[in-house]
């Protein structure tokens, strides 16, 4: 029981003094102590802890509950939950490959999540399972991110058939990286047939985004002047096809000859090793016009590559290219969180800002003392 404060004068002539004398004509007075805004009766359940053939009978059975914990064991740090996530992928790695993996990028304010409200829903009418797998930018100061691509897709986030799964994209290269692979598996070893990525479309991400999807997309809008930009090249040579959103109302004619500059720029491009080149397509996420045009476009490309044996090769490179980035990581982690080398570098790099050794010969010393360190073990 808390204690009451005391009603009297002196109380009064401390803590309100509006209410003296010269005051005359207002009167406040001690406020209403609130009551706690936890339930002090409450009692938490406490998650029961499931075992590694939990995890895959569960995922095996769609069950997304159970999906939404695996992946939160993948994107965890601490090692016991890596080391739990790990054999369960291993369990579950006979059971994927079996999607298709679609990478969705823009610039900021391009409609991705509404795109991809409308995309997946077309996907989910054709009779399909859909994962979309958004990535949020999160802050390099708080390293918050506000996670509401759910909030943007009212129509998938309602559906049995559909898994939306927002991750934050502090820690890792522009937003994906080995985490986003692996969440891919397990979704693929849950049933779903189609795998969306959606990424920032602000810095490197759409290059890690493009090592792990079969069909990389880019969605675009009238009048913003990228198709005249040199510093979206690297992302529209990647681009396997490109839509310019907002083809509605006013806007359609500037959307059309959008896409008509969009053309013309990609015949400056090399023709990309799948092929076929690349489709310039307009359409309304929000009006849901020519989305099913969109889909055939990806349907073709899907049937192509099928047809010529790029889409297995693809999948081998892409495998190869994760083993070796697996590889550089785990060299990196190992490097970097030696308590020896945590030390000779901070004394490096007070020679270094002292003008007393130079950065190569510094480095060059680090390095002969990891290797040296190795090959005494």
């Amino acid at each position: 029981m808390s204690k009451q404060m005391p009603h009297n004068d002196e109380f009064t002539r401390i803590h309100h003094p509006e209410n003296d004398e010269q005051y005359s004509g207002l009167q406040v007075n001690q406020g209403v102590e609130q009551p706690p805004m936890v339930n002090p009766y409450l009692k938490r359940r406490k998650r029961p802890t499931l075992s590694v053939s939990d995890y895959v009978e569960g995922i095996r059975a769609g069950n997304t509950s159970v999906l939404g914990q695996a992946v939160t064991l993948v994107e965890s740090l601490k090692p016991e939950h890596q080391a739990v996530a790990q054999e369960v992928i291993a369990k579950c790695l006979p059971f994927t490959g079996n999607s298709r993996r679609v990478g969705i990028t823009g610039v900021p304010g391009s409609g991705k999540s509404t795109s991809i409200d409308a995309f997946g829903m077309h996907v989910i009418g054709r009779g399909g399972k859909l994962a979309v797998l958004a990535i949020d930018p999160s802050s390099e100061r708080s390293k918050g991110s506000i996670l509401g691509d759910k909030t943007r897709m009212e129509k998938l986030a309602v559906q049995p058939d559909a898994f939306i799964r927002p991750s934050p994209s502090a820690g890792s290269l522009g937003g994906v990286a080995r985490k986003t692979r692996e969440t891919i598996m397990l979704c693929e070893a849950a049933g779903y047939d189609n795998i969306f990525v959606e990424t920032v479309g602000v810095g490197q991400s759409e290059t890690a985004v493009h090592s792990m999807v079969d069909y990389f997309l880019l969605i675009q809008l009238a009048g913003t002047g990228d198709e005249l930009q040199g510093i979206k090249r690297g992302i529209m040579e990647m681009a396997d096809g490109i839509v310019i959103n907002k083809a509605d109302g006013d806007n359609r004619e500037r959307a059309e000859l959008a896409a008509a500059q969009f053309r013309n720029a990609l015949h400056l491009f090399p023709m990309p090793p799948s092929g076929l080149a690349p489709e310039v397509i307009t359409y309304s996420g929000y009006y849901e016009l020519n989305i099913d045009k969109v889909w055939d476009m990806i349907d073709r490309y899907f049937d192509h590559v099928t047809r010529t044996g790029y889409f297995q090769e693809k999948r081998r490179e892409q495998e190869k290219y994760w083993m070796f980035e697996t590889i550089d990581e785990h060299l990196r982690a190992n490097f970097y969180n030696n308590p020896s080398i945590e030390r000779m570098l901070e004394e490096k790099q007070r020679l270094i800002l002292e003008n007393r050794q130079s950065s190569f010969v510094a480095a060059s010393d680090v390095l002969k003392y990891y290797y040296d360190k190795l090959s005494n073990r």
